[in-house]
């Protein structure tokens, strides 16, 4: 109080100011480190492998939950002045406690289970995120066996994963290693059970199991093989390929040839996630379904903040709209999208540059098992407000507007070509007898392509055309109810169902919406009214998965306050019911939606959430 009153600040406020050091923690590490290469107050010795290494209790307590609990706890051990570290190895301590007080360590492969082996006994959880992190790193097939067992010895949850991942995902490939017979059988057992994708289908599957169980005449193999059949997907194996794995029961005893040959005989296991979209036009053919389900995506689009090529897709079985990935280029609109193989192609399409529409004729194919897009050979002519679909293991694209449509002599027709994956090449087939933009398209069997509705010349017709690959050629059928525009059809069976889209008020010429399912027998070739839509739409995303019709998002109407919606309806055409789903998180209109088999374990994808209202 007398140097207060002396420098006479007592009537003054008090301004505190928080000091902290950045370079502190080093300052303490550093000087810590030295009192140990110095040997000052040491006050405790571990001994590993007949080695002695001194430390302080406090630094080892402090970033190890083993000696902490040891140092703390009245153990026998927090008396001692030396402690004996069973198990572990004196280059791994030496490397730990190098860290301990350094909070460096170099990993390599010499050294790595050295370091992990010390650092799981005693509990210092950073450095086995670091041995994990590593290890992952330096994952490949020939080290996946060793890495799978390192991983299961200490409990490496991420390492395992990532293991087993790729175990699946080459496992045509890994079967054929001469590791993959070092595999015990509980090893097995977990690749059979995991919830990956494999790059085989499940005639490859039962094959690795046999061969596996058959390696070396084992009885001990061939006595696990009932638990490894129980693993395979036999109804997604075709009956001949049954037939052959019967063949190799012949060294089982009577009990486990009799379970196996059940196994394989009569398959009745079927997987719920097996329901392939009814629309033959998205082609969702998978390899094989391990790790897979199919999922609604939604395809670029327009939001509140723009345009967006943002695609994201829903899982049934996470209940949530997840960000899956982005179309490769700049943000467009009105292009093709289309499922062959399970692959998505986005091709074609339009976007604005210096406040001018520009067309391109570009396409790009997505992986969702691979998670990647490649470029593919671009249309003959550019397009946008066209059709894309695949018939025939082929994708055709319709119609559309095209920079070159002012210059062509013949305005009557639509111009359509033909892309083959296998060979990377569009051809031209035969022209559409009617200048068509903003219709639908859908496949039929293996050889009909239907063509409704659009605009022709700025005027919304219904007419139906159907193009039959075998001989080129169209044909006029019966027309829709009434005309539509930018609307969808999806086949179910033997039927085409027109949803969405709008029509011209005939009096003032204005847009209305068409709310009505129509659906067209193609046998009888007639048109009638399935239903109407609870919430009519402009510009919806619809898709058909199995026997339900799903509406998402969309613009009710044209006025500034009436813009957008995020409402998610079905209809199901077995029972004619409408239900209402949740909601899409954002508003979003003018996207499109097509089905597609998503891996489920992927973690990195984001979970979409709705932007925050304004305050």
């Amino acid at each position: 109080m007398t140097r207060v009153r002396e420098w006479g600040l007592q009537d003054r406020p008090l301004n505190t100011v928080q000091f902290e050091s950045p370079s502190h923690m080093g300052t303490l590490l550093c000087g810590l480190n030295t009192l140990r290469t110095r040997g000052w107050l040491l006050d405790v010795t571990l001994l590993a492998e007949g080695e002695a290494f001194q430390a302080h209790r406090a630094v080892l307590a402090s970033c190890s939950d083993y000696f902490r609990a040891m140092f703390t706890d009245a153990m026998r051990e927090s008396r001692q002045s030396e402690i004996c570290l069973n198990g572990v190895t004196a280059a791994g301590i030496r490397l730990l406690l190098d860290y301990a007080y350094t909070s460096r360590l170099a990993l390599n492969l010499a050294n790595i289970q050295d370091v992990l082996s010390a650092a799981s006994h005693v509990q210092v959880v950073a450095v086995v995120e670091a041995c994990s992190t590593y290890l992952q790193a330096q994952l490949d097939l020939e080290n996946c066996v060793d890495l799978a067992t390192i991983a299961e010895t200490y409990s490496l949850g991420q390492l395992r994963r990532r293991v087993y991942q790729l175990m699946c995902g080459r496992l045509r490939e890994f079967s054929h290693c001469p590791d993959f017979q070092r595999l015990s059988q509980q090893q097995l057992e977990h690749l059979l059970d995991c919830d990956f994708p494999v790059d085989c289908d499940e005639g490859e599957v039962l094959r690795c199991a046999l061969r596996w169980a058959s390696w070396g005449d084992s009885p001990r193999r061939l006595g696990a093989l009932p638990r490894l059949l129980a693993r395979v997907h036999f109804a997604e194996i075709p009956s001949p390929q049954r037939d052959l794995a019967l063949e190799s029961l012949s060294g089982l005893d009577y009990k486990e040839w009799d379970l196996c040959y059940r196994l394989i005989s009569e398959p009745s296991r079927q997987l719920s996630h097996l329901k392939i979209s009814a629309n033959p036009s998205a082609s969702t053919v998978l390899v094989n379904s391990r790790g897979m389900e199919l999922a609604i995506v939604k395809v670029g689009g327009f939001g509140i903040a723009g345009i967006t090529n943002e695609i994201t897709y829903f899982l049934r079985s996470a209940g949530k709209w997840r960000h899956l990935t982005t179309i490769p280029h700049v943000e467009q609109c009105n292009f093709g999208t289309a499922v062959l193989d399970n692959e998505l192609y986005v091709v074609g399409g339009c976007f604005n540059q210096s406040l001018e529409e520009n067309i391109h004729p570009f396409g790009f194919r997505y992986s969702p098992r691979s998670n990647k897009w490649s470029t593919m050979a671009p249309m003959q002519r550019e397009r946008c407000r066209f059709s894309l679909n695949v018939l025939g293991g082929h994708l055709y694209a319709i119609g559309g507007v095209s920079e070159v449509d002012d210059a062509r002599e013949d305005r009557d027709v639509s111009a359509c070509e033909r892309y083959d994956p296998a060979t990377d090449c569009w051809e031209s087939v035969r022209p559409l007898p009617l200048y068509c933009t903003q219709h639908a398209g859908a496949s039929w069997g293996s050889s009909k392509l239907f063509v409704s509705g659009g605009l022709a010349h700025d005027s919304v017709h219904g007419m139906l055309h159907c193009y039959d690959s075998c001989s080129d050629s169209w044909a006029c059928l019966q027309p829709m109810r009434m005309p539509r525009a930018d609307h969808v059809m999806i086949t179910v069976g033997d039927k085409l169902y027109a949803c969405g889209g709008w029509a011209e008020d005939p009096d003032s010429g204005n847009r209305i919406l068409v709310d009505s399912i129509d659906v067209y027998d193609v046998a009888a070739d007639c048109w009638e009214v399935v239903t109407h839509v609870p919430t009519p739409r402009y510009h919806a995303g619809i898709v058909g998965v199995a026997s339900k019709i799903y509406f998402v998002g969309g613009f009710r109407g044209d006025t500034l306050f009436d813009r957008a919606t995020a409402v998610i309806e079905c209809y199901d055409l077995d029972t004619g019911l409408w239900t209402t789903c949740d909601k899409y998180p954002r508003e979003i209109w003018e996207h499109t939606c097509i089905t597609l088999y998503i891996p489920r374990c992927r973690e990195d994808m984001e979970v979409m959430t709705a932007p925050e209202s304004p305050t």
